[in-house]
């Protein structure tokens, strides 16, 4: 069965390249028109589809408004390592968008969709995971396709059908398979049904790709929990930071900047530069701070000192 929708869909695309060369508007696109003129509402370039804000006034700002949310958003992770940075970083505003859409009524679920050897990579959806970053997993669909080609025709019939809030989908760096063609039909598909997808790159180069909005993600190290009383829990982890590189948008410059993720309030919060200062014996959680410089200087390893032998055992 998922042969002969991959087919259907290849023909689909033949036939938008077709409508697109000979200056027409793509078949998906003027379906969705016809519709709309057909129940009487406003076209779809009459109409504004409001974008999802960050919240913060120089993000917003610089895109415009916020997310679309009628394109594909890309949130990419040079670094396997990194690939929850991403996922956090796509639970964060899906959980945004859920929050918004929930206190006007609309109570839609979200679907994630996971490339096989993604998921073997980074994982599957974890529900208390999700409670921590205030998404609802009783409206949280998980769906694990065996192949690309098979999660690629589940992402289009997804956002086609209109059924989800949003659409994310998690793919592993760059397949042959998931080119700048299978990104434009996705582009068209969130296009004509006014609904976001929402692409989670693991370890992937940048490429050519019809995103509207492509943000490199990688982790940054948390804040102490603060406390009612404004002090710091010691030894504890707060909120989740994420460290935000621009890529691709109507901005002409890059733009870095650091987040705060507050699933409490489920708002982001701009952050001035990483809190690193910790209290007197008390480690960092960050690995990285454990290893000595490779310098002769006053961090350099002291001397093992005196070494004792064992015999052999045999």
């Amino acid at each position: 069965m998922a042969q002969h929708a991959l087919a259907r869909e290849r023909l689909f695309a033949l036939r938008e390249t077709i409508a697109r060369l000979e200056g027409r508007p793509a078949p998906a696109l003027a379906a969705a028109e016809r519709e709309a003129l057909a129940e009487g509402r406003k076209t779809r370039q009459e109409r504004t589809l409001p974008p999802l804000p960050f919240g913060v006034e120089f993000l917003d700002g610089a895109l415009e408004g916020g997310l679309p949310l009628d394109a594909i958003t890309e949130f990419r992770s040079a670094l396997s390592r990194d690939a929850g940075a991403a996922s956090g970083l796509a639970m964060a505003v899906a959980a945004r968008l859920q929050k918004r859409e929930a206190d006007a009524g609309r109570l839609l679920p979200l679907l994630w969709i996971g490339d096989a050897v993604g998921t073997l990579e980074a994982g599957r959806p974890y529900a208390p995971g999700l409670r921590d970053f205030e998404l609802s997993p009783e409206r949280f669909l998980h769906a694990a396709p065996r192949k690309l080609d098979e999660a690629l025709w589940l992402a289009e019939v997804a956002v086609e059908s209109a059924a989800f809030l949003a659409v994310i989908f998690e793919v592993r760096g760059n397949p042959v398979h998931f080119g700048l063609t299978e990104s434009r039909r996705l582009s068209l598909r969130a296009h004509a049904a006014r609904r976001p997808l929402f692409l989670v790159r693991q370890a992937g180069a940048e490429e050519a790709s019809s995103a509207a909005l492509r943000l490199h993600v990688e982790p940054a190290p948390s804040a102490l929990r603060s406390l009612p009383d404004g002090s710091k829990l010691s030894g504890s982890i707060g909120n989740p930071i994420f460290c935000l590189t621009l890529e691709k948008s109507r901005n002409p410059a890059p733009l870095s900047f650091l987040l705060e993720w507050n699933p409490h309030e489920c708002e982001f919060l701009p952050v001035a530069e990483p809190n690193l200062v910790r209290p007197p014996g008390e480690q960092s959680a960050h690995s990285g701070a454990q290893l000595p410089a490779s310098a002769n200087g006053s961090h350099s390893p002291q001397a093992m000192g005196a070494l004792l032998a064992f015999e052999r055992a045999s």
